[in-house]
C-alpha cells in the first residue's frame, strides 16, 4: 500500500487503488490535531434508493480506514480484517461531508483492534469494532 497523495485544502487525497478509489475518493485531514481522520465527500452515486448514503459505503470506508490505521500500527505490514462489527446510528444525504475517526483499542503480535465512528458535523453516523490480523509477508513472495 502506498499513501500517494493530492492536496485538498485541509484534506489530502489518498490514493490507495483498487475498489476504494472507484467509490472514494478516501481524504485525510492535513490538521496537524487530526492527522487520524480520514473523509468522504459524497454523492448522488453514494446513496441508496431512499436517497441516503449506501451502508455499503459506509462499511466500505470503515474498512479501509481501520486497514490503515492498523498498517501503520503494525510498521506497514499487511493487515487483514478478521472481523468487523457496524452498528449503524445515523442516517447520511448525498451531498453530506463524512468523518472517519479510527483509534486503537488494543494490540497483540499478531492482533490489532480497531474502533471508528463516523460523523456528519456533530452528528454520529456510524461506528465500528474490528480485529485486524498482522499478516506477515510469506517467504515466497520476499
Amino acid at each position: 500500500m502506498t499513501e500517494n497523495t493530492t492536496e485538498l485544502g485541509d484534506w489530502r487525497e489518498l490514493k490507495i487503488g483498487g475498489f476504494v478509489d472507484l467509490i472514494g475518493p478516501l481524504l485525510r485531514s492535513t490538521r496537524v490535531d487530526e492527522k487520524n481522520t480520514y473523509g468522504l465527500q459524497t454523492n448522488d452515486t453514494h446513496k441508496n434508493h431512499l436517497g441516503i448514503v449506501h451502508g455499503g459505503v459506509l462499511t466500505s470506508f470503515l474498512d479501509q480506514v481501520i486497514a490503515v490505521t492498523a498498517w501503520n500500527a503494525a510498521d506497514r505490514q499487511p493487515t487483514v480484517t478478521m472481523q468487523m462489527d457496524t452498528r449503524f446510528l445515523g442516517v447520511a444525504k448525498a451531498g453530506d461531508f463524512l468523518e472517519f475517526r479510527p483509534s486503537i483499542h488494543h494490540a497483540t503480535r499478531s492482533l490489532i483492534f480497531v474502533d471508528a465512528d463516523v460523523t456528519c458535523g456533530t452528528r454520529l453516523i456510524a461506528s465500528a469494532s474490528a480485529i485486524m490480523k498482522i499478516s506477515k509477508p510469506s517467504e515466497k513472495s520476499q
